[in-house]
């Protein structure tokens, strides 16, 4: 499910919210400025001093490609490059020109259009390993902002629950009511309560959501590469099928190979009709 990280998280502070209702507790109580000051914008703050602020920038766009992951059809992709070796191996890898606009993943079309501009199996394998090479160092430094805020979070929020008890000790002893010196003491560990709360349904799940989308990432990518690598080595079709077929589950690759295989015939037939100089 592409929102599971948001109703997680929503999920999560509602049963936080549900459980404090169920013990008798004050809304109201419960979301005070103060706390909510110290624990977010000293997080946050702390999150910045810490980092870059190129990267802290991008905290929105992150937070969004966590709870809306863009999603990749990998069978199409997969589909695509087998015609990508039907085509090239019957009129060239020149003839790949025109398909370069209607590739299924923009991956797709920077690695073949190295391979159209005659590029050999080394180079491709030298770009490929630079290219993982930054993107898996753009992707930490993203990944390990969000773990800096969980760990910030629930410091700042001691700091909130210290500041509060400062405030209610200095007055033990003058003419205040014992029960509101009860209350503010409450009030105090609220903000160690939303500091912990965010740190575990908010900051440490957007990082390991991140982390899973970079690790799918990483996979589709290595998927592209090794069947661009394929196509430029002039491999068979069903051969790269076979190669390909191992992401997905062991139950689900007879299927795929039936559908493969049907492709295959139907493409096969297509670029028989298809004069060369249309490619």
């Amino acid at each position: 499910m592409r929102m599971s990280t948001l109703i997680g998280i929503l999920l999560g502070i509602a049963s936080i919210i549900i459980a404090f209702f169920i013990e008798q507790g004050d809304f109201t109580k419960l979301i005070l400025p103060a706390p909510m000051i110290i624990v977010i914008g000293g997080t946050l703050m702390a999150g910045l001093a810490s980092t870059s602020w190129n990267t802290f920038r991008k905290m929105p766009t992150l937070i969004n490609i966590a709870f809306f992951p863009p999603k990749y059809d990998k069978k199409a992709i997969i589909l695509q490059m087998i015609e990508f070796s039907l085509i090239t191996r019957k009129l060239g890898m020149l003839a790949l020109e025109s398909k370069m606009n209607s590739t299924r993943h923009p991956y797709v079309k920077k690695i073949f259009q190295v391979n159209i501009d005659g590029a050999d199996v080394t180079s491709l394998e030298d770009l490929y390993s630079f290219e993982l090479d930054s993107i898996t160092h753009r992707h930490n430094e993203n990944i390990a902002l969000f773990h800096k805020l969980g760990g910030l979070s629930p410091t700042m929020g001691i700091i909130g629950t210290v500041m509060g008890l400062i405030s209610t000790m200095g007055q033990v002893g003058g003419d205040g009511d014992p029960a509101k010196l009860i209350v503010s003491i409450s009030v105090a560990f609220l903000a160690t309560l939303w500091g912990i709360a965010l740190a575990n349904l908010v900051w440490i799940p957007i990082a390991d959501k991140l982390q899973v989308i970079h690790n799918e990432e990483v996979n589709l990518l290595d998927l592209i590469f090794e069947g661009a690598k394929c196509v430029l080595n002039g491999e068979s079709p069903l051969l790269i099928s076979s190669k390909l077929a191992s992401s997905y589950p062991l139950s689900e690759q007879d299927r795929f190979h039936r559908d493969v295989r049907t492709f295959i015939d139907k493409q096969k037939k297509l670029i028989a009709d298809v004069p060369v100089q249309t490619f």
